[in-house]
């Protein structure tokens, strides 16, 4: 071989080399909602490449779905169990190599159990965060005593309630209200019954929000009394002041839901990049920031010691086991019932 040749044959390793060892820490594309973009989730990963990774965002699970099946292309993207079956089964995503996980271990076993996190025998899902779907109700108008999720369909509240414009959501919403057995396979009786109670409170609806914000700011205004939302939308109100709460009766109806990460197969950066941002967002750091700044809870059980106590009983979560055995929990719904929600629903928000 020629000192020429050599040279290039040189350069071209070396450029090689270069192109695999420093792929930018913005290289890493993540598919996810508005406001996970906070650098507090994975700070390890910022600490080793430099900076955070590129997102591009959904504002709704079923507006995801529709544009990866389009081809749209990322590394991670961010569902939640009720809707993995579905992406499973548009083989979407990968198993997940639990062996190439730091805090596996150290997650709470009752969310790595989570229909969704686990289908067929393969993880599919590196659980982040979890939290309730609950009522939150202004406490200054309305009676902790009188308040219930039937209280909804009261003409009293007519132009007085929000409920979240995702399907899941709202049939949760109504499964609870009519004491449906089961939330992800219902039988055609209480899916009727739970399709006739959303027909019910559609009068009484004020708008159906796809931005937490747009219910926060309508319940701190008393534009809407009481609303189907999220922790966050809570803890917004108390830090503003606002007198209202999420009613947490367990007896009355609460929804728990679980959201993570999964490996897209459209996927174009490294393994070792992809497992370092999910050893990072499964961090007991990154648990111990989303409890204490969003108040969710997180999948590390490691954080709810490291965590201010004070706002752990604040949230509610001091009782983990409790919202395991009594609430509602958001497992991967059948992809024919999902299907048939969907189209429920539009009918419904369009006063059919």
């Amino acid at each position: 071989m020629t000192k020429t040749s050599l040279s290039l044959v040189s350069a071209a390793v070396a450029g090689l080399t270069s192109s695999i060892a420093y792929a930018g820490a913005e290289d890493l594309v993540i598919f996810d909602w508005s406001g996970y973009e906070d650098q507090g989730f994975y700070g390890s990963y910022v600490e080793k490449h430099g900076g955070a990774p590129s997102y591009t965002y959904f504002g709704s699970v079923e507006e995801a779905f529709t544009k990866l099946q389009s081809g749209f292309e990322a590394d991670l993207a961010h569902p939640c169990t009720d809707a993995l079956r579905k992406w499973v089964a548009a083989d979407l995503i990968m198993p997940i190599d639990t062996s190439r996980l730091d805090n596996w271990d150290k997650l709470l076993p009752q969310i790595k159990d989570v229909d969704g996190v686990i289908i067929d025998g393969e993880t599919y899902m590196v659980p982040f965060e979890w939290g309730n779907t609950g009522l939150i109700y202004r406490t200054d108008m309305i009676s902790g005593d009188d308040v219930s999720i039937q209280l909804m369909a009261d003409p009293a509240y007519q132009g007085k309630i929000a409920v979240p414009d995702a399907a899941s959501s709202a049939y949760a919403l109504a499964a609870l209200a009519t004491g449906a057995s089961s939330y992800t396979n219902m039988n055609d009786e209480e899916f009727q019954k739970a399709s006739d109670f959303l027909r019910s409170i559609h009068q009484n609806v004020r708008f159906y929000w796809s931005d937490a914000g747009q219910l926060d700011q309508a319940i701190a205004s008393g534009e809407v009394t009481m609303g189907w939302g999220w922790n966050q939308s809570e803890l917004n109100l108390i830090w503003n002041e606002t007198p209202a709460v999420m009613m947490r009766d367990t007896d009355k109806g609460i929804a728990t839901w679980v959201c993570g990460y999964v490996h897209l197969k459209s996927a174009k950066q490294s393994d070792d990049q992809i497992y370092d941002m999910l050893n990072a967002l499964s961090d007991e750091a990154s648990g111990k920031y989303i409890i204490e700044n969003w108040g969710y809870a997180h999948s590390n059980a490691e954080a709810f010691k490291s965590a201010d106590q004070s706002l752990i009983e604040t949230y509610g979560f001091a009782d983990v086991d409790s919202f395991f055995e009594k609430s509602l929990f958001f497992d991967a719904v059948e992809p024919k019932l999902e299907g048939r929600m969907l189209k429920e629903f539009e009918r419904i928000k369009a006063g059919f």
